[in-house]
């Protein structure tokens, strides 16, 4: 008799909170692992007790389920997914649901849709965020795909997942490949959020001079301000986390960055829709940077910069820091949803960016009052086309502007690098700014290869000048970015 709501295949940490956090809220879930003997230590141990029920074959994981069946993987991107989509295929009938819960390029997602809808049956790629923690007692879920499965699978996902007092960080985000794609710019932004991070840090530290535990302390003070989010309540205890020789940790790290992919996603997905994502690809180079790590220490000792002490008030300098943060911040964010935005108009997605934001006040990594506001934002104007223009945001900018002016200007005079700050700041001068020099770069391009241009007073149409008097008049085809 099948009594199973939900089967979950990957008993990796993620899995194996999951199940336990649906088991927690009332579902019957089916665990299934490729290796065996991991379902039977699941169910002996961490399982015991509950009412998760295990599978040795995949048709035995199937026939413990209620029809519609709902099938959840937690397994490796790529491959791995695409091959036990092929299992279940056979084992399956019209109406059943498939649920890839990994980190997933939306492009794959998007597929799968369209192949497993061909066959009558419904294919849902959902964003999972928060971690070991996030997946045991409430993450930040992101189910897209094939609208036809969201009421099935609506009750385990909302409750199971994280509450901001009794709305549950989880809805549906949209049609195909809509819920991996929002799950990839989060993690973008979580990207660019742990980069400026680092940089407050390493201006704390390489400019002021300030050691390990003061910088806590001053993470600590932020988090009671617009800043409180989980990323920098995690530095405040990484920093002043002590190791069993009584030395700080941190400082034993090698400083050489890996990273998974998603935030090289949203960068690559930046640069095909045209939208000047700058801060998040910023992050990526900045963790690509640090992985030349041999070459930095080999430069160190033939490359110089300035060496000139900071002068001025420390204390007074520490704030300017902590505004830098938060102004760069909502650039971050604000280039973030311009992504989201533009992949929506590109597929005819009806994203809820109000929604969005609040999937990500709780559970996730990026999870922080900051989010508020912006579920605020788009509540007040769905149509908002930039965080910057909202009432709330532009005055946060306005009352930050020349504390983060100031913080970048020094950091540079000192030789400490700040490349997501600088490049938040470079995108928001930019944005404001009535005219840029692209009347040059077009007239270039036009002069070496006949590119064409518009005129301000001809808007749309496009003509091609001889400007050396021996070139053709035939014109290039035009292009936009």
């Amino acid at each position: 008799m099948a009594t199973a709501d939900i089967a979950l295949i990957g008993l990796a940490v993620m899995g194996q909170n999951l199940i336990l956090n649906m088991n927690d809220h009332g579902f019957v879930v089916c665990a299934y692992n490729r290796t065996v003997d991991k379902v039977e230590k699941f169910l002996a141990n961490e399982a015991k007790g509950t009412k998760v029920i295990g599978a040795k074959y995949l048709e035995e994981m199937v026939a413990t389920l209620k029809k519609p069946r709902r099938v959840m993987m937690l397994v490796k991107a790529g491959a791995a997914v695409d091959a036990f989509i092929e299992k279940l295929v056979p084992l399956l009938e019209a109406g059943d649901i498939i649920i890839d819960g990994g980190n997933s390029e939306y492009q794959d997602t998007l597929r799968r849709c369209k192949s497993l809808e061909e066959k009558g049956m419904l294919f849902v790629g959902s964003g999972v965020s928060g971690g070991e923690d996030g997946a045991r007692y409430g993450p930040s879920l992101m189910p897209g795909g094939s609208p036809e499965a969201w009421p099935h699978i609506k009750p385990i996902f909302q409750g199971i997942a994280a509450k901001v007092g009794t709305e549950p960080c989880c809805d549906w985000v949209g049609e195909e490949g809509a819920g991996h794609f929002v799950k990839m710019v989060h993690n973008g932004i979580e990207y660019g959020d742990m980069q400026l991070i680092c940089e407050a840090y390493h201006v704390m530290k390489g400019a002021l001079g300030l050691d390990n535990d003061k910088i806590s302390e001053v993470f600590g003070q932020w988090n009671k301000t617009e800043l409180d989010s989980f990323l920098i309540e995690i530095t405040t205890d990484i920093l002043a986390f002590k190791d069993t020789d009584g030395k700080h940790l941190v400082d034993k790290i090698k400083d050489s960055a890996g990273q998974k992919g998603t935030g090289k996603w949203t960068a690559i997905s930046a640069l095909e829709y045209g939208m000047p994502v700058t801060l998040i690809g910023e992050a990526v180079f900045s963790r690509c940077l640090s992985s030349l790590k041999d070459e930095r220490v080999a430069a160190s000792k033939k490359l110089h910069g300035p060496t000139a002490p900071f002068e001025g008030n420390k204390e007074a300098f520490v704030e300017d820091i902590r505004q830098a943060l938060y102004a760069s911040k909502i650039v971050s964010y604000a280039q973030g949803f311009m992504l989201m935005r533009e992949a929506a108009k590109e597929f005819n997605w009806n994203l809820n960016y109000g929604g969005i934001a609040l999937m990500w006040r709780g559970g996730c990594i990026i999870r922080s009052r900051f989010l508020g506001n912006i579920k605020e934002a788009f509540d007040k104007n769905p149509n908002l086309v930039n965080l910057l223009l909202d009432d709330f945001f532009l005055k946060a900018i306005h009352d930050c502007q020349a504390s983060w002016r100031n913080v970048v200007a020094t950091a540079v005079a000192l030789g400490v690098p700040t490349p997501a700050f600088s490049t938040a700041l470079a995108f928001y001068d930019g944005y404001r700014s009535e005219t840029l020099p692209a009347n040059l770069l077009q007239a270039q391009r036009d002069y070496f290869g006949a590119h064409t241009y518009e005129l301000l007073s001809t808007p749309g149409k496009f003509q091609h000048t001889n400007w050396t008097g021996h070139g053709g008049n035939v014109s290039s085809s035009t292009y936009n970015a």
